[in-house]
């Protein structure tokens, strides 16, 4: 019984490891899910600009457009006064002044050089002011476009790495399920044995409280012959064992060895320091004391009207097999001994062999 009752803590444990693990596993996959689909909300975001620069990109090309346009008018027109001074010759300014013949000719043509001087000089202004604004259009486009393309890749090139991520944890995650779901049938077939050892328990109980009852009805039998009066039975009233806190009550509870598993409480547990003093719950007769399984050092009590008490987890016992002892003894001392996860007393009521609730009982 022991041997098992270690197995099924060991199980427990690794049990609890397992859902630890999967839980863990299942938030890393949370997150990365969360990241995905951060990167997506910033994709679509991305789309969105994109169609705001392409917009632009549209735009700037019509003003590209606009500009090579007027640069390539401004080419035409200085090919046009090359190709006329190749023709007719390069006509001196000088030439032009001095070929007046008045002195009104002469203010005519000098006010027309003026003009074409200027002309000329603003031809080539615009041809520069041209190529700057063609050379940082196309510049800007350049630079617009490679940003955008970078920022695609990237956002691109971290949703696939996400994408593998997830993928990777959604694996381990099953994994994980499949090992915590295998050591989970390993504790319910442990728990089954476990089951068994409750058999045994309400075996024992019986067994001892029929000895018990054969050996009080020779007694009996014997005080007849000599003609002694035979003690009236009194009803079976318990007191408590202990002082202190409920922290587990009889019936279902979540496993405290974790499993997330409902299991039967078949007592109460009460809290105390380890070393406070236990007490017998009624008069009686002890039929059991040492080391029971997951009950570690345990006494049982039998009352009579096949009524019996149970203390469990104890770190010390006072009584021995075969003792009687009365409500209010001292026999045994708190501890955690057995499947404990801390000190406590383990008290349970049982008629014939099997447990009911003490609190109906204790008073």
């Amino acid at each position: 019984m022991r041997d098992v009752q270690q197995r099924l803590h060991d199980k427990r444990g690794e049990l609890q490891q397992a859902q630890v693990k999967v839980r863990d596993l299942q938030s890393q996959l949370s997150q990365t899910r969360g990241a995905i689909d951060t990167t997506r909300v910033r994709l679509r975001n991305l789309e969105g600009k994109t169609r705001g620069v392409e917009a632009r990109l549209a735009w700037n090309q019509r003003q590209l457009d606009a500009a090579e346009s007027s640069l390539n008018l401004h080419r035409q027109a200085l090919a046009r006064r090359l190709a006329s001074m190749y023709e007719n010759g390069d006509l001196g300014y000088l030439d032009v002044l001095l070929g007046a013949t008045s002195f009104s000719d002469f203010v005519e043509r000098w006010e027309n050089l003026r003009l074409i001087v200027r002309a000329n000089q603003q031809t080539v202004r615009d041809r520069q002011a041209a190529e700057a604004r063609v050379a940082s259009l196309r510049h800007d486009l350049e630079q617009t476009a490679s940003q955008l393309a970078d920022a695609r890749a990237q956002q691109e090139q971290a949703q696939r790495q996400l994408g593998a991520l997830a993928d990777e944890r959604a694996q381990l995650v099953a994994l994980a399920q499949n090992q915590r779901n295998h050591v989970a049938g390993q504790v319910a077939d442990l728990e089954g044995l476990s089951a068994q050892e409750e058999a045994a328990l309400e075996r024992l109980i019986v067994e001892r409280q029929r000895e018990e009852a054969e050996r009080l009805e020779r007694e009996r039998r014997a005080r007849a012959i000599a003609g002694g009066e035979s003690p009236a039975g009194a009803p079976i009233s318990l007191s408590w064992p202990l002082s202190g806190p409920i922290t587990s009550p009889f019936g279902l509870r979540n496993n405290p060895f974790g499993g997330g598993r409902m299991d039967f409480h078949p007592g109460i547990d009460i809290a105390a320091p380890t070393g406070a003093t236990i007490a017998a719950a009624a008069g009686g007769h002890v039929i059991y004391a040492g080391w029971y399984g997951g009950y570690g050092n345990a006494v049982i009590i039998d009352h009579g009207s096949s009524i019996a008490t149970l203390y469990g987890h104890c770190s010390q016992i006072f009584v021995t097999v075969g003792q009687e002892v009365q409500r209010g003894q001292a026999i045994a001392a708190v501890g955690s001994t057995g499947m404990a996860t801390g000190p406590h007393l383990h008290f349970e009521v049982r008629v014939n062999g099997k447990p009911t609730d003490p609190t109906a009982l204790l008073h």
